[in-house]
């Protein structure tokens, strides 16, 4: 993947999504060793549209690399409001960095951003298109969790029309296999038909459609919830009507199983009650943490640059039949 950018994960083999989860598991027991792989290299984050936690995700995993950060953050900050095409901005900012980032509301945006670019782009996410990089800091989390990313029952709950990290983690699960997805939604936020072909089209997955969360939450190993994105939204009395139809508090998670895990894109808003937090289940926080590892492995991986110490052969699968 050296040079490549990195738009949605279908292109990227499952093998190479093992290894960068090996490589971040390998970066997060190595942080000394690897303080230096992206010294010279500059990073610029374009981010179009607000999402601090994404954005300094992305700038944190350069910095310990021992790169350097440009870019902006909101498309006022830039010359976008000038008129400036998203074409000529990215052709001139990969004049300046070795990799960018790119985040922006329209869906596309990321692939007219890699077809201009000098350099590699990393897709930040577009509109309610993907978000690769969630994606991965999702089956980190996952593969932290249980071991594994496969024989598992994935409960996605809330926004799953719009919900681009819903959509890419289900393509993405599907390539893996064996996984039987619960999506629980109401009516008007139900997943798009390409979602469920794409499961429809894997031999070992399967999903049912649930509206009620209490009735499906006990057979779950993980809990995926999402937030109802109002930016999203065209009309204000549909955003009020359904921004709180699920909300995950101690109730629900006493009928959940003792080793479920929840995660959660962030940020939340009434979605799950602050009293979740301090439930062993609650994985959100870890899952920011491992974003930024991920991150970090999908970073010096687009450039080239090894992890010193790391053996490119001694795989994730390896060691799990070692173990």
């Amino acid at each position: 993947m050296v040079g490549s950018s990195v738009v949605t994960l279908d292109n990227i083999p499952t093998s190479e999504i093992r290894t960068l989860l090996d490589k971040a598991q390998y970066i997060d027991s190595h942080r000394k060793e690897v303080a230096n792989t992206c010294n010279g290299r500059v990073l610029a984050t374009l981010f179009y549209e607000p999402s601090t936690r994404t954005r300094l995700s992305f700038e944190t995993a350069m910095l310990r690399l021992g790169g350097k950060v440009i870019g902006f953050a909101g498309a006022q900050l830039s010359s976008a409001t000038k008129g400036e095409t998203i074409h000529d901005t990215v052709k001139v900012v990969s004049q300046y960095a070795d990799l960018i980032a790119m985040r922006h509301p329209k869906e596309g945006a990321a692939l007219v951003a890699a077809h201009s670019s000098d350099v590699p782009v990393i897709n930040a996410g577009d509109g309610g298109h993907m978000h690769p990089t969630q994606t991965l800091a999702d089956l980190s989390t996952i593969q932290a969790r249980f071991g594994r990313v496969t024989d598992l029952t994935v409960g996605l709950c809330g926004d799953l029309t719009f919900g681009r990290t819903v959509h890419s983690l289900i393509t993405t699960l599907c390539r893996f296999g064996n996984i039987r997805f619960v999506l629980i939604s109401p009516d008007e936020l139900k997943t798009p038909q390409y979602v469920l072909d794409c499961i429809d089209q894997s031999p070992t997955c399967s999903y049912v459609e649930a509206k009620d969360l209490s009735a499906v939450i006990g057979d779950l190993d993980v809990l995926y919830m999402t937030r109802v994105q109002q930016e999203r939204f065209f009309n204000e009395d549909d955003y009020l009507r359904l921004r709180d139809t699920y909300i995950l508090d101690e109730g629900k998670m006493k009928l959940a199983k003792p080793t479920m895990a929840v995660l959660h894109p962030l940020p939340r808003v009434n979605e799950i009650a602050k009293e979740v937090d301090d439930d062993p289940r609650a994985a959100y926080f870890e899952q920011v943490r491992r974003g930024m590892l991920m991150r970090m492995a999908l970073e010096s991986s687009v450039l080239g640059d090894k992890l010193p110490g790391y053996d490119e052969h001694y795989c994730l699968s390896e060691r799990e039949v070692l173990a």
